[in-house]
This record gives structure tokens, C-alpha cells and sequence, in this order.
């Protein structure tokens, strides 16, 4: 097949603005098709050269594009450029530059050498690997028509401008090789299972409709995850899930979908990129914790070691480098929580309602200090979901997710529906100023940690009725000369008993003597089920709590502690954080 048939084919595309025509057009290209050729024609028709989790990108610069094209045309790169600007594409300048210097190539490419030449091309990397893909394009360049020149540069470029999406090459191969598009649902689910569109295709125009049926999950070719549908109201949440649900909380991290088979791991992000390079130490975490064979999905993200404290998710974006060193995995430590299981030693656990798959993942997953399950909450009733989705925010979580316990709620590859609700608030908060807070006791810690503490609990000021309230726990921004000097001015006031100017729900290891005020930032002051500021003062049965607090490293050594910030003053901050409609 010439590539310049498919190249006439986009030019038809790029020229309508029906669907309905785009998915016709579609049809007759996968009809005069040649088998062999089928997965080539899906990849190179949305532009790649294979499935997204592969990782092949073509790393091809606009500048190595001009001055490929200069090389081929005799032409400055200066002229080329023009012309692209003048033009706003520089497919479209190299088409007309091309007709301008009477370049008229009969068409002599074929699709498989344009596919062998870009896969090459996206394959190259290490030491010379520009000018290798430069050279590697220029041949196909010499050999171009105007209108193959015009798609090869956009291809290269990752500017192919068809707008052809998955589920419009679903439609189209049903049509062509079943006769009904309601067979899309067969070869959909295929591809949910394998996030191949080229291998799905492949599969039904070798083997049939009975063959994508076959088609069944594998280690390395990741599932399109499940989605969830939102909701605010819980009230509404829970008559969407039959009055009783499954609610996890919903970590501020990544969502990563593991794939294990023996020593041999594959991690995968929301997106299907290959993120595996970004975490070797959960991998060596995720040897010791679980079985040898699965696909599972979890929340990563980064914590405070010794305190289990979860950190914001920015921390986390400083894992997005093509190098994690030891700097990176020191710095910023992760965890993972496990929520669902979708293969385990063969097995396609998709179908199976979501209880069993729990179950599953109860029994075989070995909690450690760095895996552990997602912490969950079986509710009936909208007072506890309320108090459980407000523990999840105390905890440094986004919300929950409440999940359907019905005997259909199996795990739906790839959609998104009502057997999954995120409960999230509608609107987002920030803390305008920093607290200065009192110590009033202290939980243990772990590891280096375990000589002092992992976390303080701290508590604001209430002059009206000359107690302590608890705001937060805070175990980041220390540092081990911190940890030294805390220890010091801390142990005079170690007492064996919560101090009786102390309100607090919440249970420390140890207790202090209100004494030391310490500053501490945070994001947002959100409401708490187990902090007493303000309690019953805003909502029954509830207080404020500091989410994401840390300390800034000054200790407020010029007040006392009926000088630190009131619980009057927190009420107000709160009353006046600035509402961000989601």
C-alpha cells in the first residue's frame, strides 16, 4: 500500500467537519487495507507509531525538521521558516515549498517504509541520535510527493491535525470488518483491556469478532482504568449506591496501575504513560508486600517517614525527572495505598463485584510501613459518611470515594459511572496567614524518628474559657537539628497526663505542658471531627483543623502561650478564606 494513499486520506479528513463523513472515510480506508497492514494504519492515523504506554515518541524537534527540509530542498533555514510562519504550519510551507522548486516525486513510498522509517526514528536514542533521526528522515523527505511532505513533517511533529479519536476508529472497524456498529462494544472492551487499538484491530481483521472476544488481559499491556462520577451531596451519594457504600479515602498523589510478573515490573499512570523509571524504591516496597503476579492499582504519594504524614502532592511532581536518584527518593519518600486488584496469577478479576476484589486484596497484600491498603469505611448513613469524608481531609486527603457493594459492581475498564462517586468539597480554601500554635503533646515516631517524635500535636489559644484547642498534628518541615532542640525544650515539660487547660479528642503518646510556641503553615483550615477549635462554634459535632501543616522553622520564643493565635482569630480566617467554585 503507498503511502501516499493514506496521505490523500488525511487530506479528505482534514477537509470535513462531519463525524459521520470522518468515520465514512474510515471505513473505506481500513476496507482497502491490507491485512498486514492494519495496526500501522491505526497507529500512523492518530499519529504514533504505537500504543501511548509504550513510550515511542518521535523526539524530533521543529528545528531538526527545517533543517532536514532545508537539506533536501537546497534551501536556508531562514526561507523555511518564513514560509512556516507566513503559512502557520510548517507541513502545509513544506508542501508549498516543495511545489515552488518543481519537486514532483511520483509516489513510491509505502506505508511500511514510512512506518519502519518513523518507528526508527523513535526508537534512536543516545549519543548521535539527532543527527541518526535527521538522516533517517531526510530519505523519506527525497522520496515525498508535496502532500506526503505536507503529513510526514506534521506526523514527525506530533501535529497531525486530524482529530480522529478512539472511539471514531472503533465505530469505523466495526463497520468495516462486522457490518454493525453495535459490535463496537466487543472490540471496546478489547481495547480497555489493552489499550492497543492497532493490536485490537489486528486481532479482528485476523481472527473475527470471536477472536477479540478471546482477547484477555496482560502483564505489560496496562487497563484502562475505571473513572468515577462526582458528587457533593451525600444525601444523593448514598441513594445513587443503594443506601450503603464502600467509601476509601482519595489520596492526594498519583494513581498508578502496577503490573508484577516475578521480578519484572511495569507502573503505569492515569494517562497509560510508562512511569516505572519514576519509582524504583516503591517497586523494591512493592516486592516485599505483595504476590508475584497481578495487576493492581494504587495511590502514590509522598510522606513524612517518620510521622506516616502524607505530604502535598506538589512534592510529588518532583519525581517527574527522566533520572530518580537517591537525592529524589530521600527527599521525597513515597508510599504507596493499594484500592483495587484487576488480575492476580492469571486471572481476570474485572468481572468480579467489587467486595470480592477487596477481599482479595486483603488476603494476599502484606501491609508495611510503605504499602498498605486504602483505609476504608463501610456507611449506610450520611453522618458518617460526612464524619469519615472529613477525617479523610483531616488525614491529608482530597475526599473519598465511595464505591457500590452491589453484586454489578465489577470493575468497568475504562468508563465512567455511578459505581464509583468521588465526594470531594466543591470548593477550595487557602490559608491567608501562618498560626502560632502551642505544643501540647507529641506521638511517636519511627525510624530515625524513633528517639523523638514523629508528630506534635498543636492547639490554639481560647481566652474565654483559658484552654488549649487542638488544631493539628504537624510532623514536616523539621529538621534533625530540630529534632535535637525540641527534645531539649520540650522534656522540662513532659507530664504523664493531658494537661487540664488541654482540649483535646484526639489520644497523644505523650503530653506537654502548654509552654512552647512554635509558627506553622499550612493549606487550608478545613472542618475536623477530631480537632476541638471551634468546636460545635461553626457545625455540631465539629471543630477546625489545619490541613498540610508545617513547620516554618521559627520558634516563637517571644510569646507565651496565651499569646499564640485564638481560637476567635481561626474562626475568622476561616470565615474569610477565599471560596474557589471547582
Amino acid at each position: 500500500m503507498k503511502y501516499y494513499e493514506l496521505a490523500e486520506f488525511y487530506s479528505k479528513v482534514e477537509a470535513t467537519t462531519s463525524r459521520i463523513e470522518m468515520t465514512n472515510l474510515l471505513v473505506q480506508l481500513f476496507k482497502s487495507t491490507p491485512k498486514k497492514l492494519i495496526d500501522k494504519i491505526v497507529y500512523l492515523s492518530i499519529g504514533k507509531v504505537a500504543p501511548e504506554y509504550t513510550g515511542l515518541d518521535y523526539n524530533f524537534s521543529e528545528k531538526s525538521a527545517i533543517y532536514s527540509l532545508s537539506e533536501v530542498l537546497g534551501t536556508s533555514p531562514h526561507e523555511i521558516e518564513k514560509k512556516s510562519i507566513e503559512l502557520g504550519d510548517l507541513g502545509e510551507a513544506a508542501k508549498v515549498l516543495y511545489e515552488e522548486k518543481g519537486i514532483f516525486n511520483k509516489p513510491v513510498l509505502t506505508v511500511d517504509e514510512v512506518y519502519s522509517s518513523l518507528r526508527s526514528i523513535a526508537e534512536t536514542t543516545g549519543y548521535g541520535s539527532t543527527k541518526k533521526k535527521m538522516q533517517t528522515f531526510i530519505s523519506l523527505l527525497q522520496k515525498a510527493t508535496p502532500l506526503e511532505v505536507k503529513y510526514l513533517i506534521r506526523t514527525i511533529l506530533g501535529r497531525l491535525r486530524l482529530g480522529i479519536g478512539d472511539n471514531t476508529i472503533m465505530d469505523a472497524l466495526a463497520i468495516a470488518f462486522t457490518g454493525k456498529q453495535e459490535n463496537r462494544q466487543i472490540i471496546e472492551r478489547a481495547y480497555n483491556i489493552t489499550s492497543d487499538l492497532g493490536y485490537v484491530a489486528k486481532i479482528l481483521v485476523e481472527k473475527g469478532l470471536e477472536g477479540v472476544k478471546k482477547v484477555k488481559i496482560e502483564i505489560g499491556r496496562p487497563v484502562r482504568p475505571m473513572l468515577a462520577e462526582r458528587l457533593s451531596i451525600p444525601q444523593l451519594i448514598l441513594h445513587k449506591l443503594g443506601g450503603k457504600a464502600g467509601a476509601e479515602y482519595k489520596y492526594d498523589g498519583e494513581r498508578i496501575q502496577v503490573h508484577r510478573k516475578g521480578d519484572e515490573f511495569h507502573l503505569f499512570s492515569r494517562r497509560l504513560e510508562n512511569i516505572t523509571h519514576q519509582f524504583p524504591d516503591l517497586i523494591e516496597f512493592l516486592k516485599e508486600a505483595t504476590p508475584d503476579e497481578y495487576i493492581l492499582e494504587l495511590e502514590a504519594v509522598v510522606i513524612d517517614p517518620q510521622s506516616g504524614a502524607i505530604r502535598p502532592f506538589q512534592d510529588l511532581m518532583n519525581r517527574r525527572v527522566k533520572y530518580v536518584t537517591r537525592f529524589h527518593m530521600m527527599k521525597y519518600p513515597i508510599a504507596g495505598f493499594i484500592f483495587d486488584i484487576i488480575y492476580l496469577n492469571g486471572k481476570d478479576l474485572t468481572l468480579k463485584p467489587y467486595p470480592e476484589r477487596r477481599k482479595i486484596l486483603e488476603k494476599n497484600i502484606k501491609i508495611t510501613d510503605r504499602i498498605n491498603l486504602a483505609t476504608r469505611k463501610i456507611v449506610d448513613n450520611v453522618d458518617d459518611l460526612e464524619s469519615f469524608f472529613l477525617q479523610a481531609i483531616e488525614d491529608g486527603c482530597e475526599g473519598l470515594v465511595c464505591k457500590s457493594l452491589q453484586k454489578d459492581s465489577i470493575y468497568q475498564a475504562g468508563k465512567r459511572g455511578f459505581l464509583w462517586i468521588k465526594y470531594k468539597r466543591d470548593y477550595k480554601l487557602h490559608l491567608a496567614d501562618t498560626l502560632d500554635l502551642v505544643v501540647v503533646g507529641a506521638f511517636y515516631g519511627k525510624g530515625q524518628r524513633a528517639q523523638y517524635f514523629g508528630s506534635l500535636l498543636m492547639a490554639c489559644y481560647d481566652p474565654e474559657t483559658d484552654q488549649f484547642k487542638t488544631v493539628c498534628k504537624v510532623g514536616s518541615g523539621f529538621t534533625e537539628d530540630d529534632f535535637k532542640k525540641l527534645d531539649e525544650l520540650l522534656n522540662p515539660h513532659l507530664i504523664d497526663h493531658k494537661h487540664p487547660r488541654v482540649n483535646s479528642i484526639l489520644s497523644a503518646d505523650m503530653w506537654y505542658e502548654p509552654y512552647l510556641v512554635l509558627e506553622i503553615t499550612g493549606a487550608e483550615l478545613t472542618l475536623s471531627p477530631v480537632h476541638t477549635c471551634a468546636w460545635d462554634k461553626i457545625k455540631p459535632s465539629r471543630g477546625l483543623g489545619l490541613r498540610f501543616p508545617r513547620f516554618t522553622g521559627r520558634y516563637r520564643f517571644d510569646k507565651r502561650p496565651e499569646d499564640a493565635t485564638t481560637e476567635k482569630e481561626i474562626i475568622e480566617m476561616y470565615q474569610n478564606q477565599i471560596k474557589i467554585k471547582v
